[in-house]
């Protein structure tokens, strides 16, 4: 019978050794030094060590920033036997020549502790192809273990050598989560593991254009940075979102005009997918991807909304009354998924998981807010961003692609983006110091709407003013920080709109140019619902004949939250006074969906 794997014995205390203190190396080793772990380089050049030592004392905080764990030691040795000693993992960056690393594995066969998890950075070989030289008990202990450049990339691909222990896998990839490491693990050999092989895709395809004179290099990285770069797309997705039949025939197309086999494309697709009627997003069994979750109707029988009730306005007020509701979109059903919430404020839905994510505000000024997932299917709540990390988290918008969350800080003063599980939790913009009481009682540094915008590449938010003072903004950025510039020091920073009343929350219909928000200012321009087209550089988009922005609806109690269905010609709307309005895209046929007098609603969203 086969032993389960144990990890190794007291290995919290035990040193990570690093095989070569070069460029990547040294980058490796501050990863692991971050995450709280010593670290020991093994170089035989004496300035390749001093080097490994210098960068992990000049950026290991800078690393640490995004793991909260306390630094651990570097040491560098020239001796291996001594630079092994007790080790507990072994990362070999030693020179990318095949016959080095089967000798260097040999050695550290014989000279590193029996329980110690052997790993190799290479991306040219597989692990399996340097086991000549070690032992059977050996084999099941190494494994390829890539990284690429950090902290530019923080991406490691983990695949076995043909006789890994499976449980090594997820023990790493949870321990490379906590240096702030994407971890992937390849599910088989290959060569050149995940990204590589895409990589070397592109790559042939991309010299084949220029080789056959059919464009250049620099329409090449235009389109591929309009497309895949603004675009925010992706392989799968875009597949899906293609149709996989569509995809079928373009692949078959391009094989028999290239003499190509067709065993992995077209029928991979139509063996697997096509036959069983998954085509992609246009199928209900969904393609490459399963079917959302959140595309199907639930219980109700329809469509459904979820709304945040702050729970200010509940028959027994707290500042932890508030609940998440989901309802029907004709207002007939209602089912409370979520209760005792602490003024939740800003919500999505992640479309693949049908997970939803929302914002607590906590006790504006006690920086205790938070963000949580809720799992609809197995009701469980986690805090992914936990309370003392951000103050008043507002208005929240999802980019589904890059698996981002966005959301604005209004008494933090700041607009923020994390991972979906609350990783590289990251200060985007800091449009005040939260820490000078002027600057923090100033209610234009406020940050409260956000919207993103992929296509445009960029993502706008709200900073409202103070209540009904005619002073709020709406401001852009690109999606990427520009390189040497800071959150405060920012100069992509665009006001593309100032004087509203009071902007509240934000969308973008990417596939229009417009902008929708809402604003519970003062009327004739408050307590309403506003549109503005923007033009292909995602500014206000003014004519003769176009208005920078027009109000669509008026007469709401404090409106807060708004949800487009673009599809179906509608906007819904949320207010202060509990209730929940439905109107059409250009503000015709304002109705009232859903009203309760013990509610205030904020954020809206929908499957």
């Amino acid at each position: 019978m086969k032993q389960s794997w144990n990890p190794p014995k007291n290995y919290r205390d035990r040193p990570v050794v690093i095989l070569g203190a070069g460029v990547l190396g040294r980058r490796i080793g501050c990863i692991w030094a971050s995450a709280g772990f010593n670290v020991r380089f093994r170089d035989p050049s004496a300035q390749q060590r001093d080097d490994g030592l210098a960068y992990v004392q000049e950026n290991a905080a800078s690393y640490a920033k995004h793991t909260g764990k306390s630094i651990g030691t570097a040491q560098a040795f020239e001796s291996m036997e001594d630079a092994l000693t007790d080790a507990w993992l072994v990362i070999e960056a030693v020179p990318e020549k095949i016959q080095i690393k089967i000798d260097t594995f040999a050695q550290l066969d014989a000279l590193a502790p029996n329980d110690c998890i052997l790993a190799s950075n290479s991306s040219s070989y597989k692990s399996c192809e340097m086991l000549e030289k070690v032992s059977e008990s050996a084999k099941r202990r190494i494994l390829n273990m890539h990284y690429y450049m950090p902290p530019q990339c923080m991406v490691v691909e983990l695949m076995t050598d043909g006789y890994t222990e499976e449980g090594i896998f997820p023990f790493l990839v949870e321990l490379c989560k906590e240096g702030n490491t994407l971890p992937f693990v390849a599910r088989k050999q290959s060569t050149g593991f995940i990204f590589n092989r895409l990589w070397a895709a592109v790559k042939r395809e991309t010299l084949s254009i220029l080789a056959e004179g059919v464009s250049v290099p620099e329409e090449i990285d235009t389109l591929w940075t309009e497309m895949f770069i603004k675009g925010r797309s992706t392989p799968c997705t875009m597949m899906d979102q293609v149709g996989l039949d569509t995809v079928a025939f373009i692949e078959s197309h391009y094989a028999q005009e290239r003499g190509l086999s067709s065993k992995n494309t077209v029928d991979y697709l139509n063996e697997n997918y096509i036959n069983h009627g998954k085509l992609g997003t246009k199928s209900s069994l969904g393609g490459l991807y399963a079917a959302s979750k959140t595309k199907t109707t639930n219980h109700f029988g329809e469509p459904r909304l979820v709304v945040l009730d702050i729970g200010l306005s509940a028959a027994s007020p707290s500042m932890s009354s508030g609940s998440v509701i989901e309802i029907s979109t004709n207002g007939e059903h209602k089912e409370v998924l979520a209760e005792n919430q602490s003024l939740p404020d800003g919500v999505g839905i992640d479309p693949c998981t049908g997970r939803v994510f929302w914002t607590n505000m906590g006790v504006p000024g006690k920086n205790d807010g938070s963000v949580v997932a809720f799992d609809r299917e197995s009701k469980t709540l986690e805090t992914i961003v936990p309370h003392g990390t951000i103050n008043t988290p507002k208005q929240l918008a999802l980019d589904t692609q890059s698996k981002k969350i966005y959301f604005c800080d209004r008494e933090g003063l700041a607009v923020y983006r994390c991972n979906f599980d609350g990783s590289q939790l990251e200060k985007i913009v800091e449009a005040g110091n939260p820490t000078d009481i002027n600057e923090a009682t100033d209610a234009t540094n406020w940050c409260v709407g956000i919207a993103v915008a992929p296509t445009l590449g960029k993502f706008y938010w709200t900073q409202k003013g103070p209540s009904k003072g005619n002073q709020g903004r709406i401001f852009s950025a690109n999606i990427s920080l520009p390189e040497g510039q800071s959150p405060a020091s920012r100069k992509d920073i665009e006001c593309i709109i100032d004087s509203l009343p009071e902007p509240i929350d934000l969308e973008i219909d990417q596939d229009s140019g417009l902008m929708y928000w809402t604003d519970r200012g003062e009327i004739p321009f408050g307590n309403s619902l506003n549109r503005m087209r923007l033009d292909q550089d995602g500014r206000p988009l003014v004519t003769e004949s176009i208005k920078k922005h027009e109000v669509l609806t008026r007469q709401f109690n404090e409106a807060i939250g708004l949800k487009l269905d673009v599809k179906n010609n509608a906007v819904y709307v949320t207010d202060l006074g509990g209730t929940i309005y439905r109107c059409d895209l250009d503000g015709g046929h304002k109705s009232v969906l859903y009203s309760e007098e013990f509610a205030a609603f904020t954020g809206i969203t929908m499957s």
